[in-house]
């Protein structure tokens, strides 16, 4: 896996970058570095709610998001459409803000946290008719996987 400095590495060679920094962040939430393809609309959604949950967000976009999924571990069947880094995690797919910072305060011994594909309602994804699929967010690494928590749409169950 690699460490901070070669991941911001790869990602500096990948593409453009945007920085976007709320001017409301919260003190001490670290920044979210989202690699994502340039013609993917539902990425910027769930970017958006990471700035109204007050993380501070870099957005890199790259044609060869699935050469950086390889580089930081994601398994396969865990994918999605972006991945992230943040506080040493990665964070794959639309992974709901406050799972993110409960992740940051527990600090487990894990890769990061997931959400397979792209279910109706989670952050990105919401649906005009309100019509949400439940959704696991997975916490993945060496030691195996375990659902981190389960939701529909941004409620937790």
């Amino acid at each position: 896996m690699l460490d901070r400095r070669g991941f911001l590495t790869l990602l500096g060679t990948a593409g453009a970058v945007l920085t976007v920094t709320p001017a409301c962040a919260e003190v001490g939430l670290p920044q979210v570095v989202v690699s994502k393809d340039p013609s993917c609309l539902c990425c910027a959604g769930w970017v958006e709610h990471l700035k109204a949950a007050s993380f501070p967000v870099e957005v890199r976009e790259t044609l060869e998001i699935n050469r950086v999924k390889i580089q930081l571990g994601v398994p396969q069947d865990l994918a999605s459409c972006h991945t992230a880094a943040v506080g040493g995690y990665v964070i794959e797919g639309h992974v709901p803000a406050d799972a993110i910072k409960r992740l940051l305060t527990a600090k487990p011994q894990a890769t990061g946290l997931a959400v397979p594909g792209m279910p109706a309602g989670s952050p990105g994804m919401e649906t005009p008719g309100g019509e949400n699929d439940t959704y696991d967010v997975v916490l993945f690494g060496p030691s195996g996987r375990t659902i981190f928590a389960r939701y529909n749409g941004s409620r937790v169950l």
